[in-house]
């Protein structure tokens, strides 16, 4: 695996992981009641999550999307 992520494409990723794993839990909104709105949110955010910390990305490797430098 060749890391296709970039700096700024990487704490992007990790902040909006961060974000989407716990806004069910904390943030109240009404959007959060229903049980698939949450698990999507948090499996989306875990998926950031490994992305960033991966430092890959198949769809961009599908793509040929590359934030890096090369």
């Amino acid at each position: 695996m060749t890391a296709n992520i970039g700096t700024i494409d990487r704490v992007f990723r990790f902040v909006l992981g961060v974000v989407l794993v716990l806004a069910p839990f904390v943030s109240g909104m009404a959007l959060f009641a229903s049980t698939p709105a949450t698990v999507i949110s948090v499996i989306v955010g875990i998926v950031m999550l490994a992305t960033a910390s991966m430092r890959f990305c198949p769809l961009y490797r599908i793509f040929g999307i590359r934030t890096c430098q090369r």
